[in-house]
């Protein structure tokens, strides 16, 4: 599983969450998430399964939503964010996760381990 640090904003920074990003106007969910991979990671992806629900942001501005993915084309490099760390299901807890995102990281589990 690929999680990306966040440089920014303050209040996040150093926090781990899902690489992805916000749906822009008349995008679906899915082309979002192309865009934002090839913009924040420069990779293509392919996507697979949504996992789990929405999950409310803590300021109830925005909900997220995950999907796996395979990527297809290039190598993730951490644009936008301050690391990227590849996590095995073992390690997946290693990290600070961001409050949005930690509630899916059991679930994440269940779907790596054969």
């Amino acid at each position: 599983m690929l999680a990306a640090q966040r440089a920014g904003p303050s209040a996040l920074a150093g926090g781990w969450e899902f690489p992805g990003g916000k749906v822009e106007v008349g995008e679906s969910d899915e082309i979002a998430l192309l865009r934002e991979c090839r913009e924040e990671l420069a990779v293509d992806i392919v996507l697979d399964d949504r996992l789990g629900g929405d999950v409310a942001l803590v300021d109830g501005s925005a909900v997220l939503r995950v999907w796996t993915a395979r990527i297809v084309g290039g190598d993730p490099v951490a644009i936008e964010h301050a690391e990227l760390r590849w996590l095995s299901p073992a390690e997946l807890t290693d990290v600070a996760w961001l409050p949005a995102d930690l509630p899916l990281v059991e679930e994440l589990r269940t779907v790596l381990v054969p």
